[in-house]
């Protein structure tokens, strides 16, 4: 089901549904359409779902961090009008959604984080030295997933034209530098959120190991393991995905 684009003010983002308000963060290099299987399933379970577009690359080179992106989201929930809501984020966006959480927990009903960046970064944005050769980016986009064939050309040519564009891969450095810089490990203890964590167990960009980093360290989360899945589970096991977030959502009475 393709949804449509929405531009209001200085947002766009995609909205399906109606209910509790699902807030879906995406990745570095992570399109809204990665979360297809999200917002056509649980925008039909009572959930309304709503993925912005985050601005990774059109903040100033000073704006772009976790911190900022985080203020950016806050600036979005106001502008919805959303007293509480549910923020499920990738990668980038896991660590966006955590932040923001550290920032305004009471606005936050629950998190549901996969691959999320945080606690360790695996040279996020980094070894883009040969980034003009297209089989060596291709590798690389394919190395992010269990199965290779998940990164499409499509996904493939989003990334080869972001890493040859200075000032994204710039700005790509700046995040990844900022990511560690917004290491979470000693705000995390603090945050007790219901957390659902939904993990691919051949993860090489996240290891399994942070996410079992991530439920000792959050009070209140719950930890679940998809076997043959990379960094984006949402994307490579979108049904069992679903499966596992709906179940932890009855489960917690959501």
């Amino acid at each position: 089901m393709a949804h449509t684009l929405k531009t209001e003010e200085k947002y766009k983002y995609i909205e399906a549904g109606e209910g509790t308000p699902i807030i879906v963060l995406h990745g570095l290099m992570g399109g809204l359409s990665n979360f297809d299987a999200v917002i056509n399933y649980f925008s039909k379970e009572g959930f309304k779902v709503i993925i912005p577009e985050l601005p990774i690359y059109s903040m100033s080179l000073i704006k772009t961090n976790v911190k900022a992106f985080a203020k950016y989201l806050e600036d979005f929930v106001a502008f919805k009008g959303f007293k509480e809501i549910i923020i499920l984020g990738n990668s980038l966006g896991g660590h966006i959604g955590l932040y923001f959480t550290k920032l305004n927990p009471e606005k936050v009903k629950a998190l549901i984080i996969t691959g999320s960046s945080g606690l360790y970064e695996s040279a996020m944005g980094g070894g883009y030295t040969k980034r003009g050769d297209y089989e060596v980016i291709k590798k690389k986009a394919q190395e992010v997933f269990y199965d290779p064939a998940v990164a499409t050309k499509e996904i493939v040519d989003e990334v080869y034209e972001t890493v040859n564009d200075r000032n994204k891969l710039i700005k790509t450095l700046a995040i990844a530098k900022s990511a560690i810089r917004h290491n979470m490990a000693k705000d995390l203890p603090k945050m007790n959120i219901p957390t659902c964590i939904i993990w691919g167990k051949n993860d090489t960009v996240t290891p399994p190991d942070v996410a079992d980093e991530f439920h000792k360290l959050l009070p209140d989360s719950d930890l679940f393991w998809i076997d043959k899945c990379g960094h984006a589970a949402m994307m490579e096991h979108p049904t069992r995905f679903n499966e596992i977030l709906h179940d932890w959502f009855k489960a917690r009475s959501f």
